[in-house]
C-alpha cells in the first residue's frame, strides 16, 4: 500500500535549503519511507518566506509555505508584503498549500492579517493548514488554536479548503464536530503522540485515550476527509504508521493512507 506521508517537517540549519535537504532528507528519510512504501511527502514550512530556503526534492516531497513566529513575530518585521510572498510560493507547483500556527503566533484566525491568505488559497485551489491543539511550547496560547477557533473561519470561507491539523488533540469532540460540520475542513492524524518503542504496551496504559480517538474518528465518520501524517521527526515512521493502522479500519486506510491527501494537497502521484 502506498503511502502519503502528508505532515513533516524539516529544519535545514542554512538558507541554502537544497544543500540541508540533500543531507537531512534523501540520506536520512529516503531510507526510512522506503520499505514502508512511502512514496512522497508533504514539508510544513518553517522559519522564513524565501523561496530559496524550500527547495525540496521533487520526487520525494511538496510543501507548504509557513506562517510561523519567526515570520509574524518581531514587531511585524515579516509582514511587509505578505501576500505577495506568500503568492510566490503559490505560484510553484511544489508548493501544496499554507501553513498557519495561530497558537504560537498568538493570532486569532479572524484577524485580517490572515485574510489575504485565505483569498490567494481560495483563487489558486491549494488548502490551508493550521496547527491545532496542544502546542509544544508553553508560551502560546491554546484559545486560537482550539478547534472551535477554526469553525468561524471555515463557515465564512467555504470556498477555501482547510486542513486541521493533528485531529485538533486532545481536543477531540471538539474536532469531530468541527470536521462533520463544514465540508471544507479535512483532518490529518499527525502528532498524536511521541513514538513509545512498545505499541502493544502503549495501547494498554493508555487505552482510555486510544479509545477517545477511535470513537471519535469513527463517530465523525469523515474517512473521505482524514489523511496520513506523522510530524516528523517527532516520530519513527514505522512505529506511527503502525499506531495509525490500528485507529483506522483497514478498508479506510487507502484512503486515509494514500487518496485523500493525494486529492486534497493536489499532488497528482
Amino acid at each position: 500500500m502506498k503511502i502519503i506521508d502528508a505532515h513533516l517537517h524539516i529544519f535545514p540549519d542554512r538558507e541554502d535549503a537544497l544543500s540541508a535537504c540533500e543531507a537531512s532528507c534523501l540520506s536520512g528519510l529516503r531510507g526510512v519511507y522506503e520499505p514502508l512504501d512511502i512514496v512522497h511527502g508533504v514539508v510544513m514550512g518553517n522559519r522564513s518566506l524565501e523561496v530559496a530556503y524550500h527547495n525540496y526534492p521533487p520526487d520525494r516531497f511538496h510543501y507548504c509555505v509557513g506562517l510561523d513566529s519567526r515570520v509574524l513575530d518581531g514587531g511585524g518585521a515579516g509582514l511587509s508584503d505578505l501576500a505577495g510572498q506568500v503568492e510566490r510560493h503559490l505560484r510553484r507547483k511544489c508548493c501544496c498549500g499554507v501553513k498557519l500556527y495561530p497558537g504560537y503566533n498568538r493570532t486569532a484566525l479572524s484577524d485580517p492579517v490572515y485574510e489575504p491568505i485565505y483569498r490567494l488559497a481560495g483563487l489558486y485551489r491549494k488548502p490551508v493548514a493550521v496547527h491545532m491543539g496542544l502546542t509544544a511550547f508553553a508560551r502560546a496560547h491554546l484559545q486560537y488554536c482550539h478547534p472551535l477557533a477554526l469553525d468561524g473561519v471555515a463557515a465564512d470561507h467555504p470556498d477555501v479548503e482547510f486542513v486541521m491539523c493533528h485531529f485538533g488533540n486532545p481536543f477531540l469532540e471538539s474536532a469531530a464536530a468541527v470536521l462533520v460540520k463544514n465540508p471544507n475542513v479535512s483532518a490529518d492524524l499527525s502528532g498524536l503522540l511521541e513514538s513509545p518503542l512498545d505499541l502493544d504496551r502503549y495501547f494498554q496504559e493508555q487505552s482510555g485515550y486510544v479509545s477517545l480517538l477511535q470513537t471519535w474518528l469513527a463517530a465523525s465518520n469523515c474517512w473521505d476527509r482524514l489523511l496520513y501524517g506523522s510530524d516528523w521527526p517527532i516520530v519513527d515512521p514505522a512505529v506511527y504508521v503502525a499506531f495509525v493502522k490500528r485507529l483506522v479500519p483497514p478498508a479506510r486506510w487507502e484512503a486515509v493512507f494514500f487518496q485523500n491527501a493525494n486529492r486534497i494537497y493536489g499532488l497528482d502521484l
